[in-house]
């Protein structure tokens, strides 16, 4: 049955990114650690579904605290499925989205689209890299270069980023083919890209730990002394990540 090949397709994936990324993951490390180390932080945006990457970013036991995830409401679903789509591809919306968000030259901008082709998170790319920063993006190479691009620049999020984390997704994100019709089901690029962003962070923790330090990172909240080690995190980071 279709149940039992989602399976295989989990594990094949992940194996295939890990076989084919841990270069540019490394890159993005270090990317990161440079800029934690200047007193900067990691800012994290997407759109639909992929703003789940977002938050598995940010405010999570065993994560790095020094994350501003950029939720914005018009590009989730809760407010409007339909209506998220629309909105990610409303060109001149990021700009608004951006607007308020403090900075600094330098700093990561992850930035995560399965298609990369929306003007939304194209348009992110662009203003990130006119304010000087380092875009890390995580996408689908195979699938974006599939289709056209939608943002005025001809652009897809990939062209744009300085380092990109390529999720392996081969074609439709719908994995798994239902015969005749020849539907598909089972969705890849939410477990790819929350796969990428736990092993991004992870591989900045080694960077930590090679140079002999000890990484910003939340404790649970529910074990004891949790909320006594967070409160000392949140307040470092709390004049730069709004969320907190």
């Amino acid at each position: 049955m279709i149940s039992g090949a989602y399976h295989g397709l989990v594990v094949s994936l992940l194996e295939r990114i890990e076989r084919t990324q841990t270069a540019p993951l490394a890159e993005a490390a270090r990317a990161i650690k440079r800029a934690l180390d200047g007193g900067g932080v990691v800012h994290a945006f997407s759109t639909g579904h992929s703003h789940m990457m977002v938050e598995e970013m940010f405010y999570r036991a065993g994560g790095l605290v020094p994350v501003n995830a950029i939720f914005d409401p018009g590009t989730m679903l809760h407010q409007g499925a339909s209506r998220s789509t629309r909105f990610e591809r409303l060109s001149g919306y990021a700009e608004a989205v951006l607007h308020d968000v403090e900075t600094r030259p330098g700093e990561p901008m992850v930035l995560i689209s399965n298609s990369g082709i929306n003007p939304v998170p194209v348009e992110m790319a662009l203003l990130a890299r006119a304010r000087g920063l380092v875009v890390i993006a995580i996408t689908s190479c195979s699938l974006s270069q599939q289709l056209e691009p939608r943002h005025s620049s001809g652009k897809r999020l990939l062209d744009l980023a300085d380092i990109v984390l390529d999720n392996c997704i081969e074609g439709s994100d719908a994995a798994v083919e239902i015969p005749p019709s020849g539907m598909r089901v089972g969705a890849l690029s939410s477990i790819a890209g929350i796969y990428l962003v736990q092993r991004l962070a992870l591989s900045v923790i080694d960077e930590y730990l090679r140079a002999g330090e000890l990484p910003p990172i939340f404790a649970s909240s529910n074990v004891p002394g949790g909320d006594e080690w967070n409160q000392g995190l949140v307040e470092k980071y709390r004049g730069r990540i709004r969320g907190l």
